[in-house]
């Protein structure tokens, strides 16, 4: 069996993240001996931004947002989203 690198101690997620962009897991860790693992209240990293809108927009986000019966904020996420992944799509 192949001898697997010591996974590196890294000082945030951000350092983490550029490191595994870079390199190959499989160099690392030995996936046939890994179990699946569920994380059930795992929550996505989230930042906090300032966003400027028209009023008539956040009126119009407002009332969309009532007859949905959601949050407005999590509805400008959804519409975000969906929005973000046509795009994705058309460049891919």
């Amino acid at each position: 069996m192949k001898k697997q690198n010591k996974i590196p101690a890294f000082k945030n997620e951000d350092e983490e993240r550029e490191f595994w962009s870079k390199h190959n897991s499989t160099k690392y860790i030995n996936w046939n001996q890994s179990n699946v693992a569920i994380f059930q209240k795992l929550k996505p990293s989230t930042k906090t931004i300032s966003l400027r809108l028209p009023d008539y927009m956040l009126a119009e986000l407002h009332t969309i947002a009532n007859k949905r019966d959601v949050p407005y904020q999590s509805l400008t996420k959804i519409f975000l989203k969906e929005q973000i992944d046509k795009e994705l799509q058309i460049v891919n």
